[in-house]
């Protein structure tokens, strides 16, 4: 059989022949088939420009930790438009370089405003510290704060007796008032506290109030606020959210203000870790209650502690120095010495993981932190480990349930290794341990409002007091030892009776952490 002649047929058999693709309803030209591959090669171009320019930030910036840039790393990889919408609010770090450059003149001018109060430091730490203790002032030296002596302070019994006795400090004020809080609440702690800043306003006494712009969102839009401005006291918000634009553009949405700051009189000074709120915080109630520890102190301290205050009213207001910050530094014979150790996103990078573990090396003996958020970097955790491994008697005491998911994954994620190197971990059972403390040897203390995480390591304005005393630093363990009567001990049996899921989702959780 003869094979057909194809050529031969005819053209009306043979219809011509059309790139066409054809579709459930029809027919698509080849024109709209290269519009679509146009679009998905831009897309595609698209795409790799965006992960190029922000892997190309991520490389240059010379202020990331290897930890930093690997989980950002992992980010964009595995996510890249989550990964660029969460670098916008979150992956710089500094307020811009003009605000960097405004902190460092209002630090110079005030250190020569107070020049007479600093004078009072002395300078000679062998005359006053032991040796061993040098090196734990030096490294909590920042923004030129130095060793004061003729320092006293007072533990308070609880949280309602603190409160008390400061605003019987603020009714008690006949010159001069600054406060400072990271949450102020209207609830009964934050409407008492405002009411006696009242009361001292309208008796003639100066008095300044800041509240940071996140944490007090609701308070600094409130009733109370708008009284407290109305009876003269002067109110600034710190970093307030009209800054939003700014911030997404050059920094992170979240740096914050997280100080608690209380000045009366040039004389008095309260340091601890409680906010302006009772201590039921009933923004997150369910968690409650709130455990803190507060120290009323009085000496050449309280004079830093006022510079302290007056550098964060002059970067978020503008304003000349007010006369009323007199920054007196009076001595007490028999007095100890403390410094104030301030930390925050215009300070030297990595000053407060240093100060930790510059303490945690000095240790020979005995560490007790206590501690509601547990993210350490590398730095501080190996110093922990390490103390442990040369015979120090390290305990940690931590909230047992935490208001915070993300923070109690990656705490846990590290339990392993920690008790793999000795160290105790206790969790405490009666709300959130928010009491930030820490003692070595029975000698050495810092108190104040920095926790043991990345946010307080890198993002947060902080305040802390460290002193050399017996009598406080043995209050202090006193009461860290109720902490630890009211806790559960972790143990390695707990540790691996975690299913899989936990422990992957706590590692995922730590290592994605240094960006969060």
């Amino acid at each position: 059989m003869r094979e057909p002649d194809w050529w031969s047929l005819p053209r009306r058999d043979c219809a011509p022949l059309k790139l066409i693709h054809e579709t459930p309803g029809g027919v698509t030209p080849a024109r709209t088939r290269n519009h679509a591959h146009v679009l998905i090669q831009g897309f595609a171009i698209a795409h790799g420009l965006v992960v190029i320019v922000f892997s190309t930030r991520i490389l240059l910036r010379d202020d990331l930790s290897a930890e930093s840039r690997l989980a950002w790393f992992l980010v964009m990889l595995f996510a890249p438009y989550l990964g660029v919408f969460l670098y916008l609010l979150f992956g710089e770090i500094s307020l811009g370089r003009t605000v960097h450059q405004q902190h460092n003149r209002i630090f110079e001018k005030l250190h020569e405003i107070a020049g007479a109060a600093m004078g009072s430091c002395d300078r000679n730490l062998a005359q006053h510290v032991e040796r061993e203790f040098h090196t734990a002032f030096r490294a909590a030296s920042v923004d030129g704060f130095e060793t004061t002596i003729g320092n006293r302070a007072e533990l308070l019994p609880d949280a309602a007796t603190a409160r008390s006795r400061l605003i019987e400090d603020i009714d008690n004020a006949t010159d001069c008032v600054q406060v400072l809080y990271y949450i102020w609440l209207d609830d009964n702690t934050g409407t008492n506290v405002a009411k006696a800043l009242i009361r001292a306003a309208k008796r003639g006494v100066t008095v300044h109030a800041m509240a940071d712009g996140l944490g007090s969102n609701r308070f600094v839009r409130s009733t109370l606020w708008h009284d407290m401005r109305d009876a003269g006291v002067n109110l600034r918000v710190a970093l307030p959210l009209r800054w939003v634009v700014d911030t997404i553009l050059f920094s992170r949405i979240d740096l914050r203000n997280h100080r608690k700051i209380t000045v009366i009189d040039s004389r008095i000074t309260w340091c601890g870790s409680q906010n302006c709120a009772d201590p039921e915080f009933r923004v997150k109630a369910k968690f409650a209650p709130w455990v803190d520890i507060m120290l009323r102190f009085e000496g050449p301290v309280v004079a830093q502690c006022q510079l302290l205050f007056a550098s964060d009213w002059l970067l978020n207001s503008g304003d000349e120095i007010p006369a009323s910050f007199q920054m007196k530094a009076d001595k007490f014979e028999g007095g100890f010495p403390a410094q104030i150790f301030a930390d925050g996103p215009t300070e030297r990078r990595g000053a407060t993981p240093q100060l930790f573990a510059t303490l945690l090396t000095l240790a020979n003996n005995e560490v007790i932190i206590s501690t509601p958020y547990f993210v350490p970097n590398t730095t501080v955790l190996d110093a922990l480990c390490a103390a442990a491994i040369r015979g120090v008697d390290v305990t940690l005491i931590l909230p047992q349930r935490n208001d915070s998911w993300i923070v109690a994954a990656a705490s846990h994620s590290h339990y392993r290794q920690l008790l793999d190197h000795g160290v105790k971990i206790f969790e405490f059972r009666g709300g959130v341990l928010h009491a930030k403390t820490l003692t070595i040897d029975g000698a050495l203390s810092l108190v104040g409002s920095t926790n043991l995480d990345l946010r307080s390591f890198d993002l947060n304005y902080e305040n802390d007091i460290l002193l050399r005393d017996d009598a406080i630093t043995a209050a202090i363990i006193d009461r860290q030892r109720e902490y630890i009567s009211q806790s559960d001990p972790v143990t390695m049996e707990h540790v691996h009776s975690w299913s899989y899921s936990r422990r992957i989702l706590n590692n995922v959780v730590v290592t994605i952490g240094p960006i969060l």
